[in-house]
């Protein structure tokens, strides 16, 4: 359905909502974002959103009729399925199946990065970041001489991880947090991925504001560390 209208139903800072972003973006769709506050859900979203989260995909049909898509995971998939532009998943079964696993354990890291950002105390903070540091030693093992997760071709993987690396990109104009260190492989792609224009487009130009504004709200240790 490549001339289908797409709309992207999203929030500013959600990494998820990236994902579907960068993947439009490299399949080369068209698509329009709408925002929604999150705090303050209305009803029309609530009513289409069967878990109140984002992202979600509308799907304009030819008919008129619109289909909803709720779930990253599920929006990318179809994506790849549906548009044309560059492949995002590999053409062997078990290789894709590896990249789908990635996929989770990069959504698994979102975990703890959300107790990282939000740790109030520094036991908090250092619990989270080790996590991190002891995930990110496993994706480095993982990674060849790039310049994406699996070579020279950007993947669905490498859509999962950029919004990871963006929040870094944030939290180191504030303080160092070394999660990062002795990991060349991780830091090679995480730059590399910075420059990708798909990912660079996935956010609007005040994310920087917007997630400091956050990181003030949640009264975060990261912000305490630096003072």
């Amino acid at each position: 359905m490549p001339d289908a209208m797409l709309t992207l139903i999203s929030h500013h800072l959600c990494p998820y909502v990236q994902r579907a972003a960068i993947t439009l973006a490299e399949k080369g769709a068209p698509f329009e974002f709408r925002y929604v506050d999150l705090s303050a859900k209305p009803d029309w979203f609530l009513t289409i959103s069967p878990l109140g989260k984002v992202p979600l995909l509308i799907v304009r049909q030819d008919d008129g009729a619109e289909a909803v898509l709720f779930e990253s995971a599920v929006i990318c998939e179809y994506l790849e399925e549906t548009q044309s532009g560059a492949k995002l998943h590999p053409a062997d079964p078990l290789t894709r199946a590896r990249h789908r696993g990635w996929i989770e354990f990069g959504s698994s890291i979102l975990s703890d990065l959300w107790g990282f950002e939000t740790a109030r105390d520094e036991e908090t903070y250092e619990t989270k970041r080790k996590a991190l540091i002891d995930k990110f030693v496993r994706v480095e093992a993982q990674l060849g001489d790039g310049p994406f997760f699996a070579g020279e071709a950007f993947s669905l993987v490498d859509a999962v991880f950029a919004p990871i690396f963006r929040y870094f990109d944030v939290f180191d104009t504030i303080t160092p947090t070394g999660v990062f260190d002795r990991l060349p492989r991780v830091l090679a792609w995480r730059k590399d991925l910075a420059l990708r224009q798909s990912v660079r487009d996935a956010v609007v130009n005040d994310y920087p504001d917007r997630l400091k504004a956050f990181l003030v709200a949640h009264d975060a240790w990261l912000l305490k560390r630096a003072a």
